[in-house]
């Protein structure tokens, strides 16, 4: 009996236990879904990119402007006289006058050849012209006396005639003696060695003592003089320019001034070419070598800081006064031997532009093709952007 009460009793507790178990594992599938869902949630909310900012660029309008294309060309400067100074008679320097550097006037003694074998020579064609005229004069007088004495026919007519040959014999030795004279006087004068024009002097060649040569193609170099106040500027000119410029100087196309041409140039340490001058010659014939032409150019030179020698650039004008556009040279980037530019358009996306270039001009660089008005370009932050993406753009703020 004990034995089956006990049987009930086990059933019984069993019966109850079994909702219990699986409430539980109900419990615990629940626990286990929701944190084994929370990792995937973190994830997933890991695995989202932000999106970034539109890169801040600075902008700037492209200009217009009229203006005159120039063609920029390499020349140097000249003197307008050049003159190397050479004896004209040979002998030994007894004195050097000049000052090394120092302004002459033509005609200020330079040097002084020993004047003495030269003055002896001058003297001896003197004594010889002297006697030549005595000659001359007894020829004249045996001339008219032969001559009454023929009309009374004191002597032949051959007579006559030899003492008229005299005094024609005696002229012509007269003229050969003053011509001797003279070339005396000139050897003597050429002792001294004077400035042939007015202008800056170099140093002397040759001091005191030295034997010059005044041979001529072969006289020795005593010192060079260049002239002072305007000078020439020589450049080669292109085939291509020259054709351009001459065709609109023969239209009429391109300003002058009192009928020239004006130009600008500057020298190696300066900028924005701050000398005026005009076109003053071409060569007559272009070099088929080099494709080129020598242009002469003339250029004022009141403090005398265009020194004779030096470099220079020069601007010449290839085109009338007509709309041109530019933009900031910080605009202008470099793809290997290609210029472009950056453009930004009404919805701020991104263009690239392949543009021509020209010259800078009062800090701006002149946009042959690529461009036209109203485009806005990239002047800072080109490094940021390229070509498709969107920025966002500043305005830049123009220089005051």
């Amino acid at each position: 009996m004990k034995i089956k009460e006990s049987t009930g009793s086990s059933s019984s507790s069993s019966r109850y236990r079994l909702p219990l178990i699986i409430t539980g594992i109900a419990i615990a599938a629940g626990a286990a879904g929701f944190y084994g869902m929370q990792p995937a949630s973190a994830s997933e909310a890991s695995n989202e990119v932000p999106v970034p900012p539109a890169p801040k660029v600075t902008i700037a309008p492209v200009m217009q402007q009229n203006l005159i294309d120039y063609r920029e060309l390499l020349g140097r400067v000249e003197a307008q006289e050049t003159v190397e100074v050479r004896p004209r008679v040979s002998g030994h320097i007894d004195e050097v006058r000049l000052v090394a550097g120092q302004t002459v006037k033509k005609g200020d003694v330079l040097f002084i050849i020993d004047p003495r074998w030269y003055r002896a020579a001058f003297d001896l064609a003197v004594a010889d012209a002297e006697g030549a005229k005595v000659r001359v004069s007894i020829a004249e007088s045996q001339a008219r006396r032969a001559e009454n004495l023929s009309n009374s026919q004191a002597i032949s007519a051959e007579e006559a005639e030899i003492r008229t040959s005299r005094l024609a014999e005696a002229k012509s030795e007269l003229l050969a003696a003053e011509a001797k004279l003279e070339n005396a006087r000139l050897d003597l004068e050429h002792t001294e060695v004077k400035a042939p024009i007015s202008g800056r002097i170099s140093r002397a060649f040759v001091t005191s003592g030295n034997l010059v040569s005044g041979t001529p193609g072969s006289g020795t170099l005593l010192t060079s003089i260049v002239s002072d106040g305007d000078v020439y500027v020589y450049a080669d000119v292109d085939e291509e320019t020259w054709l351009t410029f001459d065709r609109l100087r023969h239209e009429g196309k391109i300003l002058s001034k009192d009928g020239r041409i004006p130009v600008e140039m500057q020298l190696s340490d300066e900028n924005n070419f701050p000398h005026q001058g005009t076109v003053e010659s071409a060569d007559n014939h272009l070099d088929s070598s080099t494709g080129s032409l020598v242009l002469r150019m003339v250029f004022p030179n009141p403090n005398g800081k265009l020194v004779p020698g030096l470099s220079a650039r020069v601007r010449l004008p290839v085109s009338p006064e007509e709309p041109t556009l530019f933009v900031s040279e910080r605009a202008i980037g470099t793809s290997q031997s290609q210029k472009f530019v950056f453009t930004v358009d009404a919805s701020n996306t991104v263009a690239f532009r392949s543009v021509k270039i020209g010259p800078v001009i009062n800090g701006k660089r002149v946009i042959r093709e690529g461009l036209q008005t109203g485009d806005r370009v990239i002047v800072n932050g080109l490094q940021h952007v390229t070509a498709g993406i969107t920025v966002d753009p500043e305005l830049a703020v123009a220089a005051k």
